[in-house]
């Protein structure tokens, strides 16, 4: 077990470069296995969810081969489908939320896939119903064993059909496209998620012989194909790690470029942002925050209070709203922060209350926040970081306050941030990795 020890009150100087996609990553590792020729993947996260995730393919039979810490070639030409029942899949699938998109490929090229509960962050209900209902759409059968929480899909015959997804779920769509690709027929999915990390994989998707139309929006169009072939496909970059990289130069009054930022794959981030009294400057590719005294929500134009909230693609991503947060706490004004889609993730708001936040928590998917406008600086804190959005909120938070800080199970930002105390050190934090015995 470690824990950060940080030293808060610093301003920041320097470029930080972004690491490639997590979200995407786990869908497009989950893709080779749709094929059984070689498929090499770049700007691949250095992260324990993904690691987690090309450990368990090779475990399965995948051939994994890490050419580089951030590129990995695989092949999918000897799957042991008989593992798949197996007391240590079970473990380690149960463990990581975003390997349950092995199923999707796994039921449209041999007919059949298993899986068990997933794990991931515990930020309130976030159910399956999407995924195995696309899945039955195509003709397969679906079964769940209450007692061992295990999810059985089987299928001698699929056939593409016309479907509308209850939710927009990007892993639901992910996985559903997937199945569809090499389903027989032609396969319609409407209220499709449009995140760019599933137009990611639908181009993925395509260059390995996979006929899509309508990527980039919510209506799919999949002519199913007879098989798969190999292919080449680079991550974007961690749009989630933009954010926090926004949110953190404004929160302690940083001077900060962010290179190679993906900038058209951003949507609404970078004006979200803005909205919250956030200077930046485009250069290229790149983002540049200068130093700012302060900064201030704006409002409606009305007057009245702004609201920060997500939204399925082109909307705001759920994953930056807890930095969304913790940021209005040092902003001049107030903000209501509505986190419509997950009812827990909004539960950290008491640590930085602790830490002298005025926040008043409305209820499990609401918060206003009455900004300080840095004249009350936040004091440190001992913290514990409940997932991995909220870990780096947190983060953000102490870097930012009078004196020191101690973030505890800080396993759970490593499965998203890959180096992230190297990474800042760089640009002059004073973190450190601190074994606790």
């Amino acid at each position: 077990m470690n824990c950060f020890e940080i030293e808060g009150g610093i301003r920041l100087n320097g470029e930080i470069t972004p690491q490639g996609a997590k979200n995407e990553a786990l869908q497009v590792i989950c893709a080779v296995l749709l094929t059984s020729e070689k498929v090499t993947i770049s700007n691949i996260p250095d992260i324990v969810d993904v690691n987690n995730l090309i450990d368990l393919l090779h475990v399965m039979g995948v051939k994994t081969n890490r050419v580089t810490r951030n590129s990995c070639e695989f092949q999918a030409d000897n799957v042991n489908l008989e593992f798949l029942q197996s007391k240590e899949f079970k473990k380690r699938a149960s463990s990581l939320r975003g390997s349950i998109m092995i199923m999707g490929p796994l039921l449209a090229r041999f007919g059949k896939a298993y899986f068990p509960k997933p794990g991931g962050d515990k930020i309130g209900r976030r159910r399956l119903d999407t995924h195995f209902i696309g899945f039955e759409k195509l003709g397969a059968k679906f079964n769940f064993d209450a007692q061992d929480i295990f999810y059985t899909v089987e299928a001698s015959e699929m056939k593409g059909t016309y479907m509308l997804l209850d939710e927009a779920s990007v892993t639901g769509t992910a996985n559903i496209v997937m199945a569809a690709a090499l389903t027989p027929g032609k396969t319609t999915i409407y209220n499709a998620a449009c995140e760019p990390y599933l137009q990611q994989l639908c181009r993925m998707l395509v260059s390995m012989g996979a006929k899509i139309e309508g990527i980039g929006s919510n209506l799919l169009h999949i002519e199913g194909v007879k098989q798969m072939n190999g292919c080449q496909h680079q991550i974007l970059p961690d749009m989630i790690e933009v954010g926090s990289f926004i949110g953190m130069a404004a929160m302690t009054g940083s001077e900060i470029t962010i290179k190679d930022a993906g900038i058209k794959h951003l949507g609404v981030i970078p004006m979200a942002f803005e909205r919250m009294g956030i200077k930046m400057e485009i250069k290229g590719d790149d983002i540049h925050i200068p130093a700012q005294e302060s900064y201030e929500i704006d409002t409606f134009i009305d007057g009245s209070i702004m609201t920060i909230a997500d939204a399925p693609w082109p909307g705001l991503t759920p994953d930056l709203l807890s930095v969304f947060l913790v940021i209005a706490t040092q902003a001049k004004g107030s903000v209501l922060i509505h986190q419509k889609m997950f009812e827990s993730r909004l539960f950290f708001v008491d640590k930085l209350i602790d830490m002298g936040a005025r926040i008043i928590l409305c209820d499990p998917h609401r918060a206003t926040v009455i900004g300080l406008n840095k004249e009350n600086m936040l004091r440190g804190a001992k913290l514990t970081s409940p997932d991995i959005r909220a870990g780096v909120a947190l983060l953000i938070a102490a870097l930012s306050a009078k004196g020191k800080s101690t973030i505890q199970n800080i396993e759970q930002i490593d499965r998203g941030y890959q180096n992230i105390d190297i990474r800042l050190q760089k640009l002059g934090a004073k973190i450190k990795r601190v074994e606790v015995h």
